[in-house]
């Protein structure tokens, strides 16, 4: 969910300034949040606290009246209605919110049927829900260890996207798209060339388009895939740069969640340490187990060294 979160302030000073390369400054001046992330924070409380789906989604709308780069037309339209009803979209903003429920439920099922649920109170287009589920299916995939291979797979045989291509290709003609299904392959395509976390969020964002919503939609597969892998730089800039309001939801979705995995990770320069939350595969904890355990036997015997030194 940080992950999206991140993609979307990377990505929203690019929206309408495209840059096509992945060589671009990941934070600026003009790096917001946007209602991708509003949105986002607005699924996660109603996971955690129920209630009406949509209430829930009027309400941080209107207290985010005015985020950067706005709120689509008819959507902004449905966060004033009093009884407000589904209006057939197939725009991507159905699988820009959906990232915390790839990451609450511990079946494939459960997680589909949410994500479908989190889509048609506004996009009950079949490509709206498809959109929605193809993100959060990858995105609990990856959070259980499967393989690039194998999310890719899933994702072409059950909802038909054409994930057979690379990010060189498409860059070259491809424009502003806010459809699902203009917007969805291509953030996975991005998450799966990518090599890491902030390889993702350059690729998704070097596409062009929607680079924010793009960037959001590969962020929440690319944190759940790479696991300790985001800079504690990127995560504490979104912690900078997200409302106080929206940041306190998303500490306490990720503390709802006791298997998460709180993981210190040094990062390239040796120097800042990041906290990065997920689920650690066994093997990972059993190595860190190791490690701590020759660490703590070295200190203990340069100790007992030194003891009998001094005697």
């Amino acid at each position: 969910m940080i992950g999206a979160i991140a993609g979307d302030i990377i990505g929203s000073a690019y929206e309408f300034n495209n840059v096509k390369t992945k060589d671009f400054p990941l934070f600026g001046d003009c790096s917001s949040y946007t209602d991708d992330s509003i949105m986002t924070v607005a699924v996660a409380d109603w996971l955690l606290h129920g209630g009406e789906l949509a209430k829930v989604m009027q309400h941080y709308g209107n207290k985010y009246p005015d985020p950067m780069g706005g709120y689509g037309g008819r959507f902004a339209m449905w966060l004033h209605e009093v009884n407000p009803k589904p209006y057939n979209s197939w725009g991507n903003g159905a699988a820009m919110r959906v990232s915390p429920v790839g990451w609450y439920f511990d079946s494939l099922e459960e997680t589909l049927r949410v994500a479908k649920e989190t889509a048609i109170i506004t996009h009950n287009h079949p490509e709206g829900i498809k959109g929605a589920q193809a993100v959060a299916g990858a995105i609990f995939l990856a959070r259980n260890e499967k393989s690039k291979e194998y999310i890719k797979e899933f994702v072409e045989k059950s909802f038909g996207y054409d994930l057979n291509r690379n990010c060189d290709d498409i860059r070259l003609n491809y424009e502003f798209d806010e459809s699902c299904q203009g917007t969805v392959p291509e953030a996975i395509i991005a998450f799966l060339e990518s090599r890491d976390f902030e390889d993702a969020i350059r690729l998704a964002v070097s596409l062009g388009g929607d680079s924010d919503t793009l960037a959001c939609i590969t962020g929440g597969i690319a944190e759940a895939f790479y696991k300790y892998g985001m800079p504690c730089g990127i995560r504490d800039k979104v912690r900078i740069l997200l409302d106080d309001d929206l940041w306190r939801i998303v500490e306490e979705f990720v503390k709802a969640r006791h298997e998460w995995f709180v993981h210190p990770r040094w990062e390239d320069d040796g120097n800042s340490l990041a906290l990065v939350v997920s689920n650690p595969p066994k093997e990972e904890v059993e190595r860190l187990k190791k490690a701590s355990f020759e660490a703590i036997t070295t200190v203990l015997n340069t100790r007992s060294n030194e003891s009998e030194d001094q005697v």
